[in-house]
């Protein structure tokens, strides 16, 4: 018996260090090859390295896959083929990714293994580019369908919350993203919807900011705009109000206007951070979690009997929770040129602000399910010590060690879900650039990390239409 209980700890032992040393590893750590190819521009080896990866072809991965090809495939120009993983990753989305089979594994082993689901912003960011793909495949009445998307989209976010929860259920850059691409068609109206959208989100908040970003001058001058197109001659004078600004109309462009989105940086990586908890009961029999700071007091969501429960059994566990993590980007500003005329950029939208607080906002209900989960791990592994004796104080050593084993799996194979659409930009900002007949010659001119000017120069053909461009530093 006691070669028995040796072998078993001695294979508790073993597994427990693989899966320690799995574990180590994050999504980024393992897929990092691919990363590196996207922020030197090498895309055509970055959709190589993401075809071979065997972490991201999974299933579970399937929707983050199809996320990374359909935006390797959108930076290297190839706007048909990104469009087919969109809308792909757009399908899985409709069809849901949840069940409870899934849920079963998540609370069996640990979130990595589940099913990847996407963070609410990603899933406005597919529309983005699908939408900026119909665009350059000159393909206006896709684009404009993508458009309405975008309001089935922010409806289906705001059903999961609260009409007077502030949690993000909406999103303002792509409901100026839809006022423009209605503007592009001709669409006056909807465009006046979707601008005053956009704005009425950021007016709810005293300093008119929206998750880091502060309305855009170009947006308030949008709504003002639209709304005179349109006739709406008091609502034009009420948002001049609000703004505290005078709008004065300008004579269009022959060659019409540009709007020159610049994605700069990369989004933020998650990463694994470990916490300590005990379960206590209260005085009046309730099950909570503590931290060991005390600080934090967390229900306990549990099926079974809570009388039962032994709060000396669950003591001491590590909570493995993510942590998102900012990457730096490379070039701190960026100026707009053409024809000698310097146009600003205004940021759009912060993904790096919205990835951190987004998480944060779930903090509480997503540290409930992995407390719950462990919590249930450590309830089974003391039973199985505990039926370990008999009556008389025997210990049977076969399951002795596999109430250790079992312990040994809960402690190490707790993991942290850092999965999250990394190629994304750490944020956006863009500029409308007035447009003469034929071509124009406009000049980015990018401050980098070392304090000195980089240029590029890219041209475009002033045709008296409302076009778009959309260039990336992602470093």
């Amino acid at each position: 018996m006691i070669k028995i209980r040796t072998h078993i700890l001695r294979a508790s032992s073993v597994i427990g260090l693989m899966l320690f040393l799995l574990g180590c590893a994050s999504y980024n750590d393992r897929i990092l090859p691919y990363y590196k190819n996207v922020s030197a521009g090498n895309y055509k080896e970055a959709e190589t390295q993401l075809d071979k990866n065997s972490l991201i072809q999974k299933p579970r991965n399937k929707l983050l896959y199809l996320m990374e090809k359909g935006r390797v495939c959108h930076l290297n120009a190839e706007y048909e083929n990104s469009n087919k993983y969109f809308n792909e990753a757009d399908s899985l989305l409709e069809q849901g990714l949840t069940s409870t089979a899934d849920e079963a594994v998540g609370v069996l082993l640990n979130p990595m293994e589940q099913r990847y689901k996407g963070e609410d912003f990603e899933k406005f960011m597919i529309h983005y580019y699908k939408a900026l793909n119909y665009l350059y495949l000159h393909n206006t009445e896709d684009a404009i369908v993508e458009a309405r998307r975008i309001t089935l989209q922010a409806q289906e976010q705001g059903d999961k919350f609260n009409n007077k929860d502030k949690r993000y259920s909406n999103d303002a850059f792509s409901l100026m993203l839809q006022g423009m691409l209605y503007e592009s068609n001709n669409d006056v109206n909807n465009a006046f919807i979707s601008y005053r959208n956009a704005a009425e989100i950021y007016l709810k908040n005293p300093d008119k900011t929206y998750y880091g970003t502060r309305i855009p001058l170009g947006l308030q001058e949008d709504v003002i705009r639209t709304a005179s197109l349109n006739g709406f001659t008091s609502e034009a004078d009420q948002f001049e109000n609000t703004f505290g600004i005078k709008y004065e109309p300008k004579k269009p462009a022959e060659g019409g206007e540009l709007i020159f989105f610049w994605e700069n940086g990369l989004a933020p990586v998650k990463t694994q951070v470990d916490l300590f908890f005990s379960l206590i009961r209260n005085s009046d029999g309730d099950l909570f979690f503590t931290d060991a700071a005390g600080g934090l007091l967390i229900p306990f969501n549990y099926n079974g009997d809570r009388n039962r429960v032994n709060t000396k059994s669950v003591e001491s566990m590590r909570v493995a929770f993510p942590k998102y993590t900012a990457q730096t980007p490379y070039y701190s500003g960026a100026v707009i040129t053409n024809n000698q005329q310097q146009i600003p950029l205004e940021k759009a939208e912060d993904i790096n602000e919205l990835a951190f607080k987004t998480l944060q906002q779930r903090t509480l209900n997503e540290m409930s399910k992995i407390l719950s989960r462990l919590a249930v791990k450590k309830i089974a592994e003391y039973a199985v010590r505990s039926a370990a004796k008999d009556n008389n104080g025997k210990t049977n050593s076969l399951i002795e060690g596999l109430g250790y084993g079992l312990q040994l799996y809960s402690l190490l194979s707790e993991k942290a879900d850092t999965r999250n659409w990394q190629t994304l930009p750490s944020y956006i900002s863009y500029a409308r650039i007035p447009l003469q007949k034929g071509e124009n010659q406009i000049t980015i001119t990018l401050k980098n990390a070392r304090g000195t000017d980089e240029t590029k120069t890219i041209k475009i053909n002033g045709n008296g239409r409302l076009q778009f461009y959309n260039y990336s530093t992602l470093r």
